[in-house]
Order: C-alpha cells, then sequence, then structure tokens
C-alpha cells in the first residue's frame, strides 16, 4: 500500500512497507514542536495498526540537523510547576511510543542531534549518521532543565551512566566517530546523499526479514532494561523546571546571551 500524508511541520509517506517521517523545519534545525510530538506519537500507533508498515525511516529536513530538541518558544507559555510535569509527561509518553513501536525504528542523522532530537534518536533501535553528525544533550549550558527519569534510564542503557554523566556535566556534543565508538551510533557514511542511500538500504533489508522475530526481539530487549518512570523523578523536574535558573536560562537563550547561574 502506498500513501502519502502531509502536514507542514512533519512529513510522513508509506511506499513499499517503507514509512518515512522527515522533521521539516530546517530554517530552525527541526525543532520540535508540541504538535510535532503528538504527530511523531500518532504516526507510530499507525505503524502499530497497519500491518503493511515494516519499518520506519527518522530523518531530519536539510542538511544541518536531524532535529535540534524542543523549540525553545514552546517553555515560553509555561506559567505553573504543573507545566512543567506535563511537559515531560508528555515526552516521556511520546518517546515511549516511539520506542515501544511495534516495527523497526531507523533515525538516520545528518548534522545536530541534540535534547529530544538526541531522546528521539536514542528511543530507535538503529541509529546511522555521517561525518557531519554531531550529538548530544546540552542543557547544562542552554537552559538548566533536566532529563526525566526514564530518559535517562533509557539513555544509561544505551551508553552507561558514566558516558550519560560525561555528556550532560560537559554539555559537549560528541562527534560522529565518538558517537559510533560510544554506542550512539551504529554506523556512520561520508555525507547526505549516503546517508540517504544507506538508511534505504538498511530499511528495505530489515523490512525484509520476519516481522515476529524482529518485534520478538525488540520486546525481550524492553524486558531486560527496567525504565524507571517520569514519577519517580518528579521532584527533580520540578528542581530544574520551577527555579530562577531555568526563567534565566530561557531569557539567556532567547536574548543570544551567557546565563547567570546562581544554583536556585
Amino acid at each position: 500500500m502506498d500513501q502519502t500524508v502531509e502536514a507542514d511541520d512533519l512529513v510522513f509517506e508509506c511506499n513499499d512497507g517503507i514509512g518515512r517521517i522527515t522533521f521539516n523545519r530546517p530554517q530552525a534545525r527541526n525543532a520540535f514542536t508540541f504538535a510535532m510530538y503528538e504527530r511523531l506519537a500518532a504516526i507510530c500507533g499507525q505503524a502499530n495498526d497497519d500491518r503493511s508498515i515494516k519499518v520506519l525511516v527518522l530523518r531530519g529536513a536539510g542538511d544541518k540537523a536531524f532535529a535540534s530538541g524542543t523549540d525553545i518558544n514552546q517553555f515560553r507559555e509555561f506559567k505553573t510547576p504543573q507545566d512543567s510535569i506535563d511537559y515531560e509527561n508528555r515526552i516521556d509518553r511520546v518517546l515511549s511510543t516511539l520506542e515501544q513501536c511495534r516495527v523497526p525504528t531507523i533515525a538516520a542523522i545528518n548534522g545536530f542531534c541534540t535534547g529530544g532530537g538526541a531522546g528521539i534518536a536514542a528511543a530507535c533501535d538503529l541509529r546511522i549518521g555521517t561525518r557531519s553528525t554531531k550529538i548530544g544533550f546540552p542543557i547544562a549550558r542552554t537552559l538548566g532543565n533536566c532529563l526525566s527519569m526514564s530518559n535517562v534510564s533509557r539513555l544509561t542503557a544505551l551508553i552507561g551512566a558514566a558516558r550519560v554523566k560525561d555528556l550532560i556535566f560537559t554539555a559537549r556534543l560528541v562527534d560522529a566517530a565518538e558517537a559510533a565508538h560510544v554506542g550512539l551510533l551504529g554506523e556512520v557514511v561520508d555525507d547526505l546523499p549516503a546517508l540517504d542511500k544507506r538508511a534505504d538500504e538498511l530499511a528495505r533489508l530489515v523490512a525484509s526479514h520476519a516481522p515476529l522475530t524482529l518485534n520478538a526481539t525488540k520486546q525481550a530487549v524492553a524486558r531486560l532494561q527496567r525504565r524507571l518512570t517520569r514519577d519517580e523523578g518528579e521532584d527533580l523536574i520540578l528542581m530544574c523546571y520551577t527555579s530562577q535558573d531555568f526563567r534565566e536560562g530561557l531569557d539567556a537563550f532567547l536574548n543570544k546571551r551567557a546565563p547567570q547561574w546562581r544554583g536556585q
């Protein structure tokens, strides 16, 4: 079955069993709006129900970024502590839906893959990148917020606790070579055309294999890895998102200046 469904900021098309999701805000390094998160979850739900879909490939439009996380302007609407809880609950729900999707998921990563974008990539089954790929969670130098417990659990299972702390504490972006070394990337190709070609090859290969075997493997791995819930880290979310530092980080980011952290 061939079908194409388009939205302004996220494009989904499915041909020959391969679903392709494109984050389509290249002017904003494909930063996510709340609507884009919901659209991503809805597509995963569609893949769960539609047996003609064999695999999903996620990529960013343009040549600058896979996805640079949540659009900072979304945070300007935060007024109460519950807003931060609701936000992290949304992110956890969407990423869990992606991670638990019935079909294999492939992140084709070119350029920047940061914050929520790196969270999306980590929730995929396979990740391939280019020599220009940069991956990280620079929140300690931008907004001063934190990852939810489920996101920390997922990332720790992928690369280990020491490397998670290294990424967060240094707020650095790792290049493709290091990303491949630590397990953030499974394969690195030269450039964007090579990435598109390889992603298509890998998707067709995976789509040709026994779907029950692939699904059983996904479920088996998930059962081996306990995910702490967002509720178990709610106090940490509130500590960061309701702080003066978070407001300072938001204002500094929007006004393109260095934040002045106070630890409160």
